[in-house]
């Protein structure tokens, strides 16, 4: 965030939109990016649940209740909030002990399912939103053509296809210290 933060604070009025890798589609970029008046543009994230189990978009959000509603029309009620921003909506075990949808739901052995919210997710579905926009349309794939090849570049014809170290700095002297190595 900082190097955005940089970035942003000198060319704000020439930046249109933010184009990112799926990689960087979590609330808080998403957050910032949006207070800071830009329009993020990023890919669908496949879900990372286990194989033949629900997904998350499959259990309803109810907003005005906050809680969510599972494939079977239970509910999950908030539990707390984790010191990553995290809110936890757990499932009645008592109820779902006998639910006929248990194994797609939930493998715990107390029968409780639980479901997780960033206290920003709204803004992570915000930006979610923008991949149906022809603005998303027209400028999402360009960025494979200009930013993938700098990438490729980078790797390929400067020593940068696997580092050890990490940060900014410590890498550039590895690139400096490749180029006398091999010049």
């Amino acid at each position: 965030m900082l190097e955005y933060n940089i970035l942003n604070s000198k060319f704000k009025d020439k930046i249109k939109n933010v184009c990112l890798d799926a990689g960087y589609v979590n609330p808080a970029i998403c957050r910032e990016i949006i207070l800071s008046g830009h329009t993020p543009l990023m890919p669908y994230k496949r879900p990372m649940t286990g194989k033949g189990l629900f997904k998350k978009y499959e259990y309803v959000y109810d907003e005005y209740y906050d809680c969510y509603v599972c494939p079977n029309n239970d509910v999950l009620s908030y539990s707390t909030t984790d010191k990553n921003g995290y809110k936890q909506y757990k499932s009645n075990s008592d109820k779902c002990k006998n639910c006929p949808l248990r194994d797609q739901c939930t493998k715990s052995k107390n029968c409780q399912k639980t479901i997780t919210r960033h206290i920003w997710e709204t803004y992570k579905e915000q930006a979610n939103e923008t991949r149906y926009t022809e603005l998303w349309k027209e400028n999402y794939p360009l960025r494979k053509e200009t930013i993938e090849r700098i990438f490729g570049d980078c790797k390929e014809q400067h020593g940068l296809r696997f580092t050890r170290v990490r940060g900014l700095l410590k890498n550039m002297h590895k690139k400096i210290h490749h180029k006398l190595m091999y010049s």
